[in-house]
């Protein structure tokens, strides 16, 4: 990172940072994940080439930490549903605090794994895998031909068949 890349860095941190923390802590309610948020927020700066460019560096900001909040969004709505349908097994068939954590590591990477998706066909495989819809009530849901969900699917599974490789 040359010297003027760092300094620009420091001066939108140190500019932006508060109110971002404050702007994410009114989206979510809680300081703690704000903080967390934030930080992601200003690692994805770190991963990003308009930093030099930047004009309006707020709404920069704001559209990275609207997508770390779809993520947290996401994932925390992801591992809730898991979480509801271990509830509805009979305690006999409950996994154990182990258990739970290779759990929800294979959720934050599964999780990791359809993020690398383009939302629409995220959305298209998480309905089929997750919902049992079929490739027609998918298209319905998504007012999209039969044909796309068909691509969208093809899409997902060679990309989750050429992560695992």
């Amino acid at each position: 990172m040359s010297a003027h890349h760092h300094t620009t860095l420091h001066a939108l941190y140190r500019d932006h940072h508060g109110w971002l923390s404050h702007w994410l802590r009114n989206k979510l309610g809680c300081t703690q994940q704000a903080a967390d948020l934030a930080q992601n927020t200003f690692m994805r700066v770190l991963q990003s080439r308009q930093l030099m460019q930047l004009q309006e560096p707020r709404a920069f900001l704001t559209v990275l930490a609207k997508r770390e909040l779809y993520t947290f969004w996401r994932r925390r709505d992801l591992e809730q549903a898991y979480l509801d349908a271990l509830a509805q097994q009979p305690q006999a068939n409950q996994p154990s605090p182990e258990d739970m954590l290779l759990i929800r590591e294979a959720i934050a990477a599964l999780d990791q794994l359809l993020n690398g998706l383009p939302p629409k066909v995220r959305q298209a495989f998480l309905l089929s895998r997750l919902d049992g819809l079929t490739h027609v009530q998918i298209a319905d849901t998504m007012a999209k031909s039969v044909a796309t969900i068909e691509r969208y699917m093809k899409q997902a599974l060679l990309h989750c068949y050429l992560a695992a490789r």
